[in-house]
């Protein structure tokens, strides 16, 4: 094995050179300014791997690059909308680069669209549309929106040479646990395809150059895949693996929200009357808070979008009270003291504010229209 920095044209390694972090930076930020990069970082990810690797990434590299990415695969739900774009901004406000990964490869790979490339291409145009009229912050160059397609063909030499190395370097039974990256388990009657999908998102990582993965819950295991890959050749500087929460769905028991199940989900140009009759259904028991959708999405999407969370209510009913912290509407919401009569019109009313500037997008914007109409008519495949 080669020493760490050197390189031959042939080692599959060398792409992992990016990982390694510069410590001759011009400007060493403020003990305090790094510890608010830090939290503000490291805030988004519900698991981090590792806390330590991090604060180091952020002392010695001014523009850590950020890793995310997205299959194409039908109409966009609101956690994949608003908390990406809620995500994004937290991460270039403190400083990174993020290169967000159109994978219409792979969602080909795994079926999406019914394996219609093209399809694929015009869900991936309405997705950026989405984050646009949202409120993404893609001023100033931070944000990179790269197809899979384009950016493997175009260094196909060093793409290949690492899915392969990757591949050879692990079992069967090991790329088969992390099926759940693409939604499937290792019961299902998994195709060619969907064995070679974990050994290409692994290499993404490398190939991109991220320093931090950004990416849900369920898409943890291949990036700890990364690093034992990097256990392996000797490497020892690993991507950071920043794990997001993963919204629910609207309905009980619905662990992750589903862009294919209509009454699990608020799509991204939901009207307003679509909002507040789903809001209206959604399963909110009074005084329980584990399990319960609709306070989550308060918790994890409009206190961070608005800073509080104002619910509106009669003056014999207590009147309307502004929750400055999520720690304070949840134990009101425990004692009784809030209803959830009272909390749903308050969350469909903030989603609605939200989601305004979208469905003004896809009115006024004749080719942000025209998306929409198309992502419409397709059917959705698993």
């Amino acid at each position: 094995m080669e020493k760490e920095n050197q390189a031959t044209e042939s080692n599959p390694s060398d792409a992992l050179e990016s990982l390694s972090i510069s410590t001759t930076s011009e400007t060493q930020p403020r003990r305090m300014e790094l510890e608010e990069k830090f939290q503000l970082v490291r805030g988004i990810g519900e698991e981090c791997i590792q806390e330590d690797e991090l604060r180091n990434l952020l002392e010695k590299k001014p523009e850590p690059i950020c890793y995310d990415g997205f299959e194409p695969s039908g109409r966009m739900h609101i956690a994949q909308g608003v908390l990406k774009a809620i995500n994004v901004n937290k991460l270039t406000s403190a400083g990174c680069r993020v290169k967000i990964w159109i994978a219409d490869w792979f969602a080909q790979l795994n079926n999406k669209m019914g394996g219609d490339l093209k399809k694929i291409e015009v869900v991936g145009k309405y997705f950026i549309e989405i984050w646009k009229a949202v409120g993404m912050d893609l001023e100033g160059g931070k944000v990179e929106f790269l197809w899979s397609s384009q950016e493997i063909n175009s260094r196909a030499h060093e793409y290949w040479p690492l899915v392969m190395d990757i591949a050879r370097r692990n079992k069967l039974p090991r790329i088969m646990r992390c099926c759940q990256i693409m939604g499937r388990s290792e019961q299902d009657d998994l195709t060619a395809a969907q064995i070679l999908y974990p050994c290409m998102q692994c290499a993404d990582i490398f190939f991109l150059k991220a320093d931090i993965c950004q990416l849900g819950m369920d898409q943890r295991k291949v990036n700890v895949l990364a690093r034992e890959y990097c256990d392996d050749i000797k490497r020892k500087n690993k991507p950071i693996i920043l794990s997001h929460h993963m919204l629910p769905g609207l309905l009980q028991g619905q662990e992750k929200m589903s862009k294919t199940d209509p009454s699990s989900s608020i799509y991204m140009e939901d009207e307003e009357a679509e909002v507040n009759v789903k809001i209206k259904k959604a399963y909110c028991p009074p005084k329980i808070l584990q399990g319960n959708p609709c306070l989550e999405y308060v918790k994890y999407m409009i206190f961070p979008w608005f800073g509080n969370f104002t619910v509106e209510r009669k003056s014999d009913n207590g009147g309307d009270k502004i929750y400055q912290t999520f720690d304070d509407l949840a134990a009101e919401y425990e004692s009784g003291e809030l209803h959830p009569g009272d909390l749903k019109p308050a969350l469909a009313k903030s989603i609605n504010i939200i989601l305004q500037p979208v469905r003004d997008h896809f009115t006024k914007d004749a080719n942000a229209r025209d998306l929409l109409k198309r992502v419409k008519a397709y059917r959705a495949t698993r």
